[in-house]
């Protein structure tokens, strides 16, 4: 069953009819998607059914044979052409997450199946080498895992992103990527060697390093400790590395941007920025449900905060400011955060580019012409 929810990003999202969170779920909502033709209410009687349904809801993977792998898009916000995503939903459960109401296209929730129905695109790294060698194809920076975690737990059986790395640094194909999981070290063999060819990029998101609020905020995530140990790891086998503290939320963790970036900078991390919560499509009643639940005293407050960042809705898609929000609490939040950056000299100065120049299309096995 699912509960409807007002789906306008111009009114405050609507409480839940059942406030009980799931332990190691990001929501216990399941919203109906924005394309949804049918929508099935609870009745507030049928309150121990739903809870019953969502109890100890289990992560299923459901194996796609994708059509292409290379997305691109056009956005002045971010500073990718083109992305790589190995995965559909995210198990990790943050939230807040911009990525869950592209589960809608599927015929899903961006709620609970969000983080419970993920897709694993099988084929991507064979996709990946078929089109890094087509002729038409000039090579520029790709960042990987942009829309999900790339390093979600199920990567660790799957291996996709590993043999997408592999193919990268046969290619010498310039990659970037953000992760909050311990996993990647499992690949510094492969990204150690792609930094000394000037091919990687890692960004570590930090939202909080408060262990509590991690544990609701982003249930199935690495604790903020956790990921500065990942970032000094990494900084110690010469791979660069960036801080995205993501998202700045209002009374919830914009408490902490100081001392973020001061405990990012002590662990090696070379750059820093930061991206203002936002709430697009199904995300909104679902970070309203989630405030009602964990901060019943603050909720009304927190969003009200929000929408006078964004011109009086919950969310502005306007380029240019969905990132930062506009107003006096968001200049208050860029003006703390870049003297907290300039304190600590942690600018994207630091960062070293990415080479494009000696990519090429290794020669397939048997092709004699390759040789001359």
């Amino acid at each position: 069953m699912s509960a409807s929810f007002t789906n306008n990003s111009d009114q405050k999202g609507e409480k839940s009819p059942f406030n009980h969170p799931i332990k190691g779920r990001g929501t216990a909502n399941n919203i109906a998607g924005r394309f949804a033709i049918t929508l099935v209410e609870v009745d507030e009687n049928d309150e121990a059914i739903a809870l019953l349904e969502t109890s100890s809801p289990k992560t299923e993977v459901r194996h796609e044979r994708a059509k292409s792998i290379i997305s691109r898009n056009s956005s002045p916000d971010i500073p990718f052409r083109m992305s790589v995503n190995p995965y559909k939903g995210c198990e990790h459960g943050c939230v807040y997450c911009f990525a869950r109401p592209t589960h809608a296209y599927l015929d899903l929730s961006p709620g609970l199946d969000f983080e419970t129905k993920l897709v694993a695109k099988t084929n991507a790294a064979f996709l990946f080498e078929e089109e890094l060698a087509h002729p038409k194809y000039r090579c520029e920076p790709i960042a990987l895992g942009i829309n999900t975690d790339a390093y979600q737990p199920i990567e660790k059986q799957l291996k996709i992103t590993r043999q997408l790395l592999e193919i990268a640094l046969a290619h010498n194909q310039p990659i970037s990527l953000i992760t909050k999981s311990t996993l990647i070290l499992r690949d510094i063999d492969l990204l150690a060697q792609m930094a000394e060819k000037k091919l990687i990029h890692v960004a570590i998101s930090v939202t909080t390093l408060n262990n509590d609020l991690k544990r609701i905020l982003e249930p199935r995530t690495a604790s903020g400790k956790t990921r500065l140990q990942v970032i000094k790891t990494l900084r110690e086998a010469g791979i660069p590395v960036s801080v995205l503290v993501a998202p700045v939320i209002p009374f919830i963790n914009d408490n902490e941007l100081e001392e973020i970036v001061a405990a990012c900078a002590e662990v090696g991390a070379q750059s820093i920025n930061y991206i203002m919560l936002r709430l697009p499509h199904e995300v909104a009643p679902l970070f309203s449900d989630w405030l009602h639940q964990h901060y019943p005293d603050r909720a009304e407050h927190v969003l009200q905060r929000i929408m006078d960042m964004r011109g009086g809705k919950l969310y502005n898609s306007q380029f240019g400011k969905r990132m930062t929000g506009e107003g006096i609490f968001a200049d208050l939040i860029n003006q703390r955060f870049h003297r907290a950056r300039r304190k600590y000299r942690l600018d994207d100065n630091r960062l070293s580019y990415l080479d494009c120049r000696h990519f090429a299309v290794p020669p397939k096995e048997g092709d004699q012409m390759a040789l001359f």
